[in-house]
C-alpha cells in the first residue's frame, strides 16, 4: 500500500498543478475571488480527465480489476464528491470568510486527495 500511496502523491500532484492553474487562471481573469467558486468545476474537469488515466494505469496498477463502465461511473462518483467538496471549501473560504481564493486551495488540496484516495482504493480501483 505503501507504493500505492507514493504513486497516488505523483499523479496527485500532478493533477493538483492542472487543477490550481486552471483554477487561479479563471479566478483571477475571469471570475474575480467573489465569484471563484464557479472556477471550480473547470479545474475539477480538467483535473479529473488526466487524474483518470493517471490513477488507473499509475497509482493503481496492479491492484484490483479494471471493470470497464461501471469501475468509470464509480471513479466520476467519487470524483463528483471530491468538486463538491472543493466547492464548498472554496465558497466558505472566499465568500463567508472573504479570504482571497488561493486560500482554499489550502485545505482543499489536503483534504479531497485523502478522501478519493480512500474511495478511489476501497471502491473504484478494488
Amino acid at each position: 500500500m505503501l507504493g500505492q500511496i507514493l504513486r497516488f502523491l505523483v499523479a496527485g500532484g500532478i493533477t493538483t498543478l492542472l487543477y490550481s492553474a486552471v483554477y487561479l487562471t479563471l479566478t483571477w481573469r475571469i471570475f474575480g475571488n467573489e465569484r471563484a467558486v464557479l472556477a471550480v468545476p473547470f479545474a475539477f474537469a480538467v483535473a479529473v480527465a488526466a487524474g483518470f488515466v493517471l490513477h488507473s494505469r499509475f497509482s493503481f496498477r496492479g491492484h484490483g480489476s479494471r471493470t470497464g463502465a461501471g469501475q468509470q461511473a464509480r471513479f466520476v462518483a467519487v470524483q463528483g464528491l471530491g468538486l463538491g467538496l472543493h466547492a464548498l471549501i472554496t465558497w466558505v473560504a472566499t465568500n463567508l470568510l472573504a479570504q482571497p481564493a488561493w486560500v482554499p486551495l489550502v485545505p482543499g488540496l489536503l483534504i479531497v486527495p485523502a478522501v478519493t484516495f480512500l474511495l478511489n482504493r476501497q471502491w473504484v480501483f478494488r
